[in-house]
């Protein structure tokens, strides 16, 4: 009995060690009282790395070094979420942590300032903004000391964490790597001074993209590129109407966030295409890719920071891309080419559907109706919800919308369809009869040169 209570003792101090080196701090829960009452700022620091990966280290504001598993020599990326007005973690912040550490070897910083963020009076959360930035910036001068350099920082922010980044980037003079905003809060920022907001001179570079540019976002471009999913606004296929309840006022924003994590999946990728408006993209007037050389357009999320140097050099572009209703969200986007025999002029739309060893990818061009006249050729911007590798036949429809009208028929001279993200000779066939509303499929040729 004595042997085993000296055992006890000897151990306790261990088995203690152990306890502590195991405990997993957590993003503050809180809940709508909270936020009824109205919480006082306090910014924690949660650390993550590929060797605590999904358990969060709370990190000192003044001692970098009690903490070995920040390494200054690494590159380090800060999360910064938005507005909490109930209070809860966002859903999103662990997959975002195991998303990033996936893809490189980092410190992960997640920023909690819920206390701050969860307020039912937003302007306040607004005033809390820079007093946490305040508070990062003292501790990015704290990892400059232990070693760490400022162009090696990446800042994630989303919403009003999208304007802590700029205030803390601008506090340190636009030095750290890069700035990634995800819909930037645009109620209390809207018309406000480069000074007090997000702006391109924040950082190294900027990049931002926009999902609720009619609600809660912000409408004009802030970064070096600025990414406008389906136009920037209404997402597909979040609610309409205020009887979805709060999805309706936060679905398009939040899937800001869900669309950055689709671009960690190197098998699907969203290309954006420089353009003054978004209509004009759907219009098929903006599929030139030229001024980025020869790397193409830029693709969406993670990775754009290939494009950097050209970006730069271009000032702030202004791109837009579509995406799926679900994950994945990437389309693909072909040119489509058609010249009709008809005398007369006919307006229209047209879904195309491409078929490959049993898959299916559809597109269908109604945003408006197209234009169709004789010997002229109509280009249309065809977006598909998935990629076919080797299209073996394509299916054509064109309807007119308007089921009380006689019936028409669309005599094709010609359809050539190009993909604008690969390098391969364009589709084409020649004297098709399209009566509408019937789908007619075809196995499509390699185009030739001609001179119509």
């Amino acid at each position: 009995m004595f042997l085993w209570q000296y055992l006890t003792l000897l151990l306790l101090p261990i088995t203690v060690q152990i306890c502590k080196a195991q405990i997993c701090e957590e993003f503050s829960d809180l809940d709508l009282s909270h936020a009824i009452i109205g919480t006082s700022l306090r910014t924690r620091l949660l650390l993550y790395t590929r060797d605590n990966g999904t358990c969060g280290t709370l990190v000192s504001h003044t001692d970098l070094s009690a903490h070995p598993r920040f390494n200054s020599s690494r590159p380090t990326t800060f999360i910064i979420h938005g507005y909490r007005p109930t209070g809860s973690p966002p859903v999103w912040m662990q997959k975002f942590t195991e998303l990033l550490l996936a893809r490189a070897d980092l410190n992960v910083i997640v920023v909690d300032w819920n206390r701050g963020a969860a307020n039912i009076n937003y302007f306040k959360a607004v005033e809390n903004t820079h007093k946490a930035a305040d508070n990062l910036t003292a501790f990015i001068e704290m990892m400059q000391r232990h070693g760490a350099s400022l162009s090696s920082i990446h800042m994630i922010g989303v919403s009003l964490g999208a304007h802590i980044s700029g205030f803390v980037g601008a506090k340190l003079n636009g030095a750290i790597g890069r700035i990634t905003a995800l819909d930037p809060a645009g109620p209390q920022f809207t018309g406000t001074l480069p000074e007090d907001r997000l702006d391109p001179t924040d950082a190294q570079f900027v990049d931002v993209l926009h999902t609720d540019i009619d609600s809660l976002g912000f409408r004009e471009p802030l970064g070096h590129i600025d990414f406008y999913a389906n136009g920037g606004a209404d997402q597909p296929g979040c609610p309409r109407t205020i009887l979805s309840g709060g999805a309706y006022f936060k679905c398009d924003h939040q899937r800001s966030v869900l669309l950055f994590f689709d671009s960690f999946n190197g098998t699907c990728t969203s290309r954006a295409y420089p353009c003054t408006s978004y209509k004009d993209f759907l219009d098929g007037d903006c599929m030139s890719c030229a001024r980025f050389g020869a790397a193409g357009c830029p693709v969406f999320g993670y990775d754009v920071i290939k494009w950097r140097d050209v970006l730069l050099t271009l000032g702030q572009t202004k791109t837009f891309f579509t995406t799926n209703t679900d994950p994945p969200f990437c389309r693909t986007n072909y040119r489509v080419e058609v010249m009709i025999w008809n005398e007369d002029l006919r307006f229209g739309y047209i879904t195309v559907k491409l078929h490959s060893n049993g898959k299916e990818a559809v597109a269908t061009i109604d945003h408006k109706a197209s234009e169709f006249k004789k010997f002229t050729e109509t280009t249309l911007l065809a977006q598909f919800d998935k990629d076919i590798q080797s299209v073996k036949e394509v299916s054509l429809k064109f309807s007119t919308g308007n089921a009380l009208k006689s019936k028409y028929k669309l005599r094709v001279l010609r359809i050539r369809l190009t993909h604008l993200e690969r390098e391969e000779r364009p589709l084409c066939r020649y004297d098709i009869l399209l009566q509408q509303d019937k789908e007619v499929s075809f196995r499509p040729v390699p185009c030739e040169e001609s001179n119509f």
